[in-house]
């Protein structure tokens, strides 16, 4: 008897939960529409699957060599795997669902 050795090897996207990390610094114009942006668009597509953590480079500094940041704000998707990067303010939806590769859900 042979026995089925084949296994689902489909993303388990929808299950996951997404880590994202934004590194702001301080209340700058841009790091604020950064962070409500992101909110908007994980609330929407995310809800329920998503942990955001917010670094302020004022405060830590040191933590920007661990993730190569060098311009700000500059969001980072750890998991799912690979790691995604996406600088500026997220102001261009598209982009950050493209460079995140998120796939809206049908909302109706």
């Amino acid at each position: 008897m042979q026995k089925n050795t084949l296994t689902d090897t489909s993303p388990v996207m929808e299950d996951e939960t997404w880590e994202l990390r934004l590194y702001v610094a301080g209340q700058t114009t841009k790091s604020v529409t950064a962070l409500a942006n992101l909110r908007k668009y994980c609330e929407t597509y995310l809800k329920g699957r998503y942990k955001l953590e917010v670094i302020d480079l004022l405060q830590h500094p040191q933590l920007a060599e661990g993730d190569q940041i060098l311009a700000i704000p500059t969001l980072v998707r750890k998991v799912p795997v690979p790691i995604r990067k996406i600088i500026g303010d997220l102001s261009n939806q598209e982009r950050v669902l493209v460079g995140l590769d998120i796939r809206p859900i049908d909302l109706k």
